[in-house]
């Protein structure tokens, strides 16, 4: 073989396992620029939003009208409700700023469909953002144990990657994150997929040991992250990826887990129970998830009972269009003198920020998504179809407390499991039935 041919095999053969498990309805270079972009997100949005837009745009090309799915004329409502509430809103230009967070992922809702067709495709997309996630984890124990600091930048603050020696806040992991709470959503989201690339069957005694060891790292830094947050969805999503034949035994020990955290935590459990409760529950933990450090020195308006309250009066005032994008950031400090971005709840934000029909349409959409898509049968379905549905699970529970959507790499990756979940709700594009009924896993 002549020199000059030896070269061309090896990027022959990447792109060749590049295209392996494209659906048919993809574009072969939307295809390559789908994993690109998933495979970069958690290191840095702009990196991974080049490819992603391009696979967006070619992902959009050459389709039916987007119109023919009432889904997307759902969306397209919610949108129009959404610019006429920013020609009201009392928060101004932020208000149209705002749009940026929902109306572009509109767009991909539909426009990422061909990548996520098959139950195939969702598993090779979730190796990548669980490899993706790697990065992360690194840095993390590097900002602890190492001492590692930024924030490093490059291209002008396109791409930047906050690093805080001894993590942000002190002591607590955040990795290319800026903040604790974040990572520890990142990670919850992804700790699904390690679960599943754990358990899948068919791997190799090296690749179950490569597996084992990175579902370990990701339990370590969610714990490191110190939210309380993430540790719920480490026991949240366990269960439902083992599957329902491990219940009998898993459900029973975690119920146990459970009781002990509560009666560690809690403050009006009876200390005879609490003792030695706290005796078999690290620390750590239990002082963590009682807020131990803050009992007593925290003001009433920094708490989020204060702010959900505070925010529910707000939607009571202009109920149908909202303040508009920002506004919560505007008024809360002129009504408690504490400041605070974001009342912690999406569905809270959502109706302050762009009304009450708003907030219950796109709430009703992702929780429609979750039932219609178990309806057929992701979560009978491979270990893979099952980590994604709960991954969404894991997002939907941490928004409730939290708003980590406020961070694009997250945003992305949400809107992204959610396509996965319309695309399984239809068996007819290569949902999860046919799996769910062979019982066949694809090895990584």
């Amino acid at each position: 073989m002549s020199q000059n041919v030896i070269p061309l095999i090896v990027p022959s053969a990447l792109d060749a396992r590049l295209l392996a498990q494209r659906p048919a309805q993809a574009n072969p270079l939307g295809w390559r620029c789908f994993q690109l972009g998933i495979l970069l997100l958690a290191s840095s949005a702009f990196l991974a939003a080049i490819p992603l837009l391009l696979a967006l745009i070619l992902g959009s090309c050459g389709r039916r009208s987007p119109v023919e799915d009432r889904l997307n004329l759902v969306l397209l409502g919610v949108s129009l409700l959404m610019l006429l509430g920013c020609c009201v809103a009392s928060s101004g230009w932020l208000a149209w700023v705002g749009l940026g967070n929902w109306l572009p992922f509109f767009w991909a809702f539909w426009g990422f469909q061909p990548y996520l067709a098959t139950p195939a495709a969702r598993r090779r997309l979730a190796v990548l953002l669980l490899s993706g996630t790697v990065p992360v984890i690194v840095t993390g124990l590097g900002q602890l144990w190492w001492g590692w600091s930024g924030p490093f930048q490059q291209l002008g603050g396109l791409i930047i990657w906050h690093l805080h020696a001894g993590g942000n806040p002190p002591g607590r992991l955040a990795g290319l994150f800026d903040y604790a709470n974040i990572a520890g959503s990142w990670l919850a989201l992804a700790w699904p997929f390690a679960l599943a690339a754990l358990l899948q069957p068919g791997l190799g005694r090296w690749l179950r040991g490569v597996a084992l060891v990175l579902a370990a790292a990701v339990v370590a830094t969610i714990f490191l992250t110190d939210s309380r947050n993430a540790w719920g969805a480490l026991l949240l999503a366990l269960p439902l990826v083992v599957g329902p034949a491990s219940w009998f035994w898993l459900l029973p020990i975690l119920s146990l887990a459970v009781l002990l955290l509560v009666a560690a935590s809690v403050a009006w459990v009876p200390e005879l129970l609490q003792q030695p409760a706290r005796a078999l529950v690290p620390e750590a933990i239990w002082s963590r998830l009682s807020d131990l450090q803050f009992a007593g020195h925290r003001p009433l308006a920094v708490t989020r009972l204060a702010q959900w309250q505070v925010a529910i009066g707000l939607i009571g005032e202009r109920p149908w269009l909202g303040w508009g994008a920002a506004a919560f950031s505007l008024i809360y400090p002129r009504r408690t003198g504490h400041w605070h971005g974001h009342p912690h709840n999406l569905p809270i934000d959502l109706a302050l920020s762009h009304g009450l029909p708003v907030a219950i349409v796109v709430v009703g959409l992702v929780l429609w998504l979750l039932w219609r898509s178990a309806q057929q049968g992701m979560l009978a379905a491979s270990v893979f179809e099952r980590a994604w549905w709960t991954s969404v699970l894991v997002l939907v529970c941490l928004h409730a407390t939290d708003i980590p959507f406020y961070d694009s790499r997250i945003n992305i990756a949400g809107w992204v499991l959610l396509v996965g979940l319309r695309m399984a709700a239809q068996p007819q594009n290569g949902g999860s039935l046919p799996e769910a009924r062979t019982g066949v896993e694809p090895q990584a």
